[in-house]
């Protein structure tokens, strides 16, 4: 009973997610946006050219995942794949999670997505569902994959976010610790200084995408949670 009364609230959390995904400050965007068709192209190109092995690593999300130097090196022997997209959002890792991440049936996903989200106008409640939506979507075709989430990082050109950052993060944490398959990586806390504002000494010009020092600060916290 407690199996299917955890289905059953697993196919809420999707609809609610899909929900959000569909109404946004008045903006409708259909769930068959074609806005990642190229990204999603160019990842099936890559896979006719080389097939990835299965039964390891994928890490998905959005640009701090695409623009990670060499990540697929970083990581020990385990077989790595990158699937980031730049721009994408915890709701579109959701809606695509099939050719994402299931065709590769890994042991551990490895998922940043959210701060787009919040500054598209969702609430951290919306970008918990986009997550709880996620994880239903792996578990439906890879029961057995562990599924980390990487906190929302604390940028500074964002830092009008921090809060709602940090609220998004709470209810995720809280949401991962609650399931031993789920696990949660912080990252929030520690790309903060003494006085609680983000570290620029972790950014790049731009101060939204991260530089060598805050990959490396990333690969050490993520590192320690590799299974």
């Amino acid at each position: 009973m407690q199996c299917s009364g955890f289905r059953i609230g697993m196919k809420f959390a999707v609809m609610a997610a899909l929900a959000g995904a569909l109404h946004v400050g008045g903006a409708v965007a259909a769930p068959s946006d074609t806005r990642w068709d190229a990204s999603l192209a160019e990842f099936d190109a890559s896979d006719k050219v080389r097939a990835p092995a299965t039964g390891g690593i994928v890490f998905v999300g959005s640009s701090s995942i695409r623009l990670w130097p060499d990540l697929e090196s970083h990581f020990g022997k385990l077989p790595v794949i990158k699937r980031g997209f730049g721009g994408s959002r915890l709701a579109d890792c959701a809606s695509h999670v099939d050719r994402l991440v299931n065709r590769y049936k890994p042991r551990q996903v490895i998922v940043y997505a959210g701060d787009n989200d919040l500054a598209e106008g969702r609430t951290p409640a919306d970008v918990l569902a986009s997550f709880q939506a996620f994880v239903s979507g792996v578990r439906e075709a890879v029961p057995q994959a562990r599924i980390s989430y990487v906190s929302i990082k604390p940028s500074p050109l964002r830092a009008n976010l921090l809060e709602s950052a940090r609220e998004a993060n709470r209810l995720i944490r809280e949401y991962t610790e609650a399931n031993p398959q789920l696990d949660y990586v912080d990252v929030f806390t520690p790309m903060l200084d003494d006085a609680g504002t983000p570290r620029a000494d972790l950014y790049s010009a731009d101060a939204l995408h991260m530089n060598d020092a805050g990959y490396a600060l990333w690969q050490q916290l993520i590192s320690a949670r590799i299974r």
